[in-house]
């Protein structure tokens, strides 16, 4: 196995007796989030991003105040909002990478960025400007390489170097307060006929635009990625850029067994008619629902992935070969991903990473207990009538045939059948040697999915209960969701 440089070697011989030594170690700690780990940076943040001012303009500084103040909410709210995680051994990973590309291009790279690692699945990374970069967990799980999430690195640095994010603000509230877009808006509401058409040409037209200068600003960022890289002796292939084009395909992968068959230990009778599409399915009238069938943000997103590579091919260096994550690290992220999508409620892609897992030979039984968390979530918000929301419904285009069946299966499945799958998985063989923090939980979901009488407050004296025995464990954040 080849290594980029020495001192990233060193850390992956690190990861490596990390890995040895921590299996059986909880994920992560309740404390990890970032509203514990994060609160001095948020209030740093609020003092230091004091708004410029820029334009004897008042409505022009005001606007722009306003876009300025937005990015800083944003990043405060997130933090409140625990969007971000501060695990130890993920982000040293990632940390140590940025450590090697600022080192070596200090010319460049003034000061290390503040990092945070969003908890997000989707295959994407952000700079927002301010020296802030953000990396998504599914972004980890999806590479294949330390130099490809190297590259995305690389390539959010150089927004913040080249200063897109603070230039696109003062772009856009020099735009919102210009009397050309102020022409605009009064011709339409002194027009008659097409108000909705006109208006809706003015944003597309503004979106055009700024998107357009957007693909400008990729390339420009893809050019010094490709610099900051070699300056630090990381290989860089430009392959990576095609295999983005199947980051919407993350549930294509087809299970190597049948639907069915994933359910057979449970001792339940699991019917055929459940993977079938049916149009007296769940009542839409007695259900909650949201709309979860458009797509979301990742790297694909940005300019064509063909074209991404096409411009970068002739700059291929891998002269340092390809160093593959460290499988503790994806395994951890992976195993993260899972348990935050099912604490979001999103049990259907959550049950199917789990499976996929289980194609692979993984044993862990980890796994086997996050599927009866799945049924219990699926039992709980059945009771809630918000089931649709916690399915998840996925267009027929973006998923294998096994994931459409699942996702129909536990929209057809009846509350009684459900029950059965949620009582049969308490009693499998795995919880002999699952720790005291997950066999709390499991009390903890019994008492919220069966117990009646004066529940409400029954459900929170026993997530309060759950929170004081286990202090440290991830699945605090669960617990908070009933303690008031």
């Amino acid at each position: 196995m080849k290594i980029i440089c020495t001192s990233v070697k060193l850390f992956f011989f690190f990861n490596i007796s990390l890995c040895l030594n921590a299996q059986n170690k909880p994920l992560y700690c309740y404390q990890d989030l970032s509203k514990l780990s994060f609160y001095k940076q948020k209030d740093s943040l609020k003092k230091s991003w004091v708004c410029q001012e820029l334009y004897k303009d008042k409505a022009t500084q005001m606007k722009y105040k306003e876009i300025w103040d937005g990015r800083t909410d944003f990043i405060t709210s997130a933090i409140d909002a625990n969007s971000f995680l501060k695990d130890p051994d993920i982000y040293n990973y990632i940390n140590q990478v940025i450590t090697q590309i600022t080192k070596s291009n200090p010319s460049l790279v003034k000061q290390s960025p503040l990092l945070f690692i969003d908890r997000s699945p989707e295959v994407n990374a952000y700079a927002i400007g301010g020296n802030i970069l953000c990396l998504n967990l599914g972004l980890i799980t999806f590479a294949q390489s330390t130099e490809e999430i190297a590259l995305i690195i690389a390539h959010e640095l150089s927004h913040n170097i080249l200063n897109h994010a603070d230039n696109s603000m003062k772009e856009k509230a020099t735009w919102l307060t210009s009397d050309e877009y102020k022409n605009s808006l009064n011709a339409i509401l002194d027009s008659k006929y097409e108000r909705l058409t006109k208006l809706k040409n003015i944003v597309e037209g503004y979106s055009f635009s700024r998107s357009r200068h957007s693909r400008y600003h990729e390339a420009d960022a893809d050019s010094l990625a490709i610099i900051l890289l070699k300056n630090s002796n990381i290989s860089f292939d430009p392959g990576f850029f095609l295999r983005l084009d199947s980051v919407d395909n993350q549930y294509k992968q087809e299970l190597i067994n049948s639907t069915k068959k994933y359910f057979i230990s449970y001792n339940v009778t699991i019917e055929d008619g459940w993977f079938i599409k049916r149009t007296k399915g769940l009542s839409a009238k007695n259900y909650n629902f949201k709309d979860t069938t458009s797509l979301s943000d990742s790297l694909k997103t940005h300019p064509d992935c063909v074209e991404r590579f096409n411009k970068t091919k002739s700059f291929i260096n891998l002269k340092g070969g390809l160093t593959p994550v460290p499988k503790y690290i994806k395994e951890k992220a992976g195993k993260i991903l899972i348990w935050n999508m099912y604490d979001n409620l999103n049990l259907t892609a959550c049950l199917y990473r789990i499976l996929l897992e289980k194609d692979k030979g993984n044993a862990d039984p980890w796994y086997d207990f996050m599927i009866h968390n799945i049924f219990a979530g699926l039992v709980y918000s059945n009771k809630q009538l918000n089931r649709f929301n916690a399915i998840g419904i996925k267009p027929k285009e973006y998923i294998s045939k096994n994931y459409y069946e699942l996702q129909n299966m536990l929209e057809q499945i009846p509350a009684e059948n459900l029950e059965q799958l949620y009582k049969s998985s308490a009693l499998q063989n795995f919880w002999s040697v699952m720790p005291a923090e997950s066999k709390d939980l499991k009390t903890l979901m019994t008492i919220i999915n069966f117990e009646t009488e004066g529940s409400d407050k029954k459900k929170a004296n026993a997530a309060k209960d759950f929170i004081n025995k286990n202090p440290t464990s991830m699945y605090c954040e669960f617990a908070e969701h009933f303690k008031k």
